[in-house]
């Protein structure tokens, strides 16, 4: 694949546009959650990209893989943040079906990412 640095990766792509994206979500919040959900649906969609760079930075393919399970895990913790959002009445329906658009397409890069880490570990 060659990539010369972590911004190259498609999934480290993908998830740069789900945190803009989410960004733009916690707007909609009431002022009394932007500091509480908001917070913290902040949190873990930076969470997704900074694990995806980290693991990359560490050229080990085991420790890579590891941090791409964390990645995978804040890409889960962000969407359970909006599926509360959307209960709590703070987001549309079509801003859920939106974010699960983009949630499904960096589940299936960081799931791919993972799979080609796998195979070049073990040679």
């Amino acid at each position: 694949m060659g990539f010369q640095t972590f911004e190259d990766l498609e999934v480290w792509k993908k998830s740069r546009d789900l945190r803009i994206f989410v960004k733009k979500l916690t707007l909609k919040f009431p002022n009394e959650e932007k500091y509480v959900l908001g917070n913290q649906v902040l949190r873990s969609s930076r969470s997704i990209g900074n694990n995806i760079a980290e693991g990359y930075g560490r050229y080990f393919n085991q420790e890579n893989i590891q941090f791409c399970r964390i990645a995978r895990g804040s890409l889960e913790e962000t969407l359970d943040h909006l599926i509360i959002a959307f209960d709590e009445g703070y987001i549309s329906t079509q801003d859920l079906t939106d974010f699960r658009s983009l949630h499904n397409d960096c589940l299936k890069l960081l799931n791919g990412y993972i799979s080609y880490l796998k195979k070049a570990k073990s040679g």
